[in-house]
């Protein structure tokens, strides 16, 4: 048995296979990581999202606590206005050094700044300050709130305040709690595309993980907040001072990276039908160089026996006088290379099929096999009476007959039955030719018209697949194993249709 022969079959389905299971196996083991970092990469997004949420609840409770001071602060000063008219009300006679001693007395007990000016805008309390005018800077400075006006022993009064040292601490401490989580959410660890702009939409407050290209562009930074609302929903922040902002974002990188997937699935499994693709090329030209290189020695092997039988016959006659039985042996021989020659320029091209009579055919290849064959193989010829009515090619359907009765000679070792039986039915002829011989096994029967398969020692492998094609592709027949047992023999079938 030929050992490429047997394994260029088989190396084809075995690759096929090995390719299919590594492709659905590299495409599921890339889906199941690219699910899972998916569904991690959403999640933190979620979870981003949840966090600036929260830390901006905190912002505005914040926020809403200094709110609460300022107006602590303002009924404060209130309270002190009320208190010196009260004192104004009750001590109409008191001299103005005590008066003022008094009003220093609750200004030094109130941690707010305080400033009491006279109608001429000339400072009177603090006493540090007493006697300068309000203007230029220091009036700016207290000009944050409203001031109190009152009179005081008849005399107008105007008592500015601004914020106590200990609220104008809070105050930056709340800035820059405001600007850390601004810088925080903007500046994220899990690298979320972020810009956030204020609720005009106009300034950009913070950007994070994008170029800064973009951000100097209007026109790409008006694009880039478009397709990020259309990704997700911008959240709302509520700032200090009554100041809102909107913080975009989208997906990060390798979320983004992920969605190219099915891509990147579809890539890999085109390479591997590709890869595959010229597996089986190859190996399918392999099988044709081994075809010429079979069908080169079968035409060999055919022209051996007639050329060897006239260098007999002409060494044999050499001196002897010549008879009509010599001259028909040689003719016979003669024409047995011109149906050679005529079988083999048929090959690889559309044969004509000028012969309707399916028995004349069937006849002259078992006469010259009979002929040739032991004397211990019986044959065994059953046809219809009348012609077989078929359009087909003498010269190749004679050579089916011929390579599936030599086999079946070989099979039987010299000794056995060889029958053919032909019937037919409406639509078509049916031909069995069967022979008594070893069989074939069940593991072979699928690979015995595979080209270059052979259980000879000596054999090529090309007659049961030149065989085949003759009667498949130029008769638009069909050849079959019918039956085949170890030790009992086999049956081949050929159906032709009519």
């Amino acid at each position: 048995m030929s050992h490429f022969t047997i394994h260029i079959p088989r190396s084809k389905w075995i690759i096929l296979g090995i390719t299919i299971v590594l492709a659905f196996v590299a495409l599921w083991q890339i889906n199941r990581i690219g699910n899972q970092i998916r569904f991690s990469e959403t999640q933190k997004v979620k979870l981003w999202a949840a966090a600036i949420n929260q830390k901006a609840q905190l912002v505005r409770t914040t926020d809403r606590f200094f709110d609460n001071i300022g107006i602590d602060e303002h009924r404060k000063m209130q309270m002190y206005i009320d208190v010196l008219q009260s004192f104004n009300n009750a001590y109409p006679d008191a001299n103005l050094g005590f008066s003022l001693a008094y009003v220093n007395y609750i200004v030094d007990s109130c941690q707010t700044p305080i400033l009491i000016v006279d109608k001429d805008s000339v400072i009177t309390v603090p006493p540090e300050l007493s006697g300068q005018r309000l203007t230029d800077s220091l009036l700016n400075e207290f000009s944050q709130y409203d001031p109190f006006h009152y009179r005081l022993w008849g005399m107008p009064m105007t008592l500015y305040y601004k914020e106590s040292r200990t609220y104008s601490e809070l105050r930056h401490v709340l800035d820059d709690l405001s600007q850390s989580f601004l810088d925080e959410v903007a500046n994220n660890s899990i690298f979320v595309p972020v810009i956030i702009v204020d609720s005009m939409r106009r300034e950009v407050l913070g950007v994070g993980n994008i170029d800064s290209a973009e951000i100097a562009d209007t026109e790409r930074l008006t694009q880039r907040l478009q397709q990020m609302e259309d990704e997700n929903q911008p959240l709302l922040l509520d700032l200090p001072n009554n100041r809102h902002a909107y913080v975009f974002y989208e997906s990060t990188p390798l979320l983004r990276l992920l969605s190219w997937l099915p891509a990147f699935y579809i890539f890999i499994f085109m390479v591997l039908l590709i890869v595959s693709y010229n597996l089986f090329r190859t190996a399918h030209n392999m099988e044709q160089n081994k075809v010429w290189v079979g069908l080169a020695k079968e035409t060999a092997h055919q022209l051996g026996t007639p050329i060897s039988s006239l260098i007999a016959w002409t060494d044999y006659l050499q001196g002897k006088t010549l008879t009509d039985a010599y001259a028909d042996e040689v003719r016979k021989d003669l024409r047995r290379l011109e149906t050679i020659t005529h079988r083999f320029s048929k090959i690889g091209s559309t044969p004509e099929r000028p012969d309707n009579d399916l028995n004349q055919t069937i006849h002259r290849a078992i006469a010259y096999l009979e002929s040739r064959s032991p004397r211990k193989i019986k044959f065994v010829i059953n046809l219809p009476d009348g012609p077989l009515a078929v359009p087909h090619n003498g010269y190749l359907l004679e050579w089916v007959v011929e390579n599936i009765c030599k086999n079946a000679i070989d099979a039987m070792n010299g000794e056995g039955t060889f029958t053919l039986i032909a019937s037919q039915d409406a639509k078509n002829i049916y031909i069995d030719m069967g022979d008594t011989g070893k069989g074939i096994s069940p593991s072979q029967q699928k690979r015995i018209f595979q080209p270059g398969f052979t259980t000879k020692q000596r054999g090529w492998g090309l007659g049961l697949s030149l065989s085949k094609r003759i009667v498949e592709q130029y008769h638009h027949g069909r050849l079959y194993l019918k039956y085949s047992q170890p030790g009992q023999g086999s049956v081949f079938r050929m159906v032709l249709r009519k």
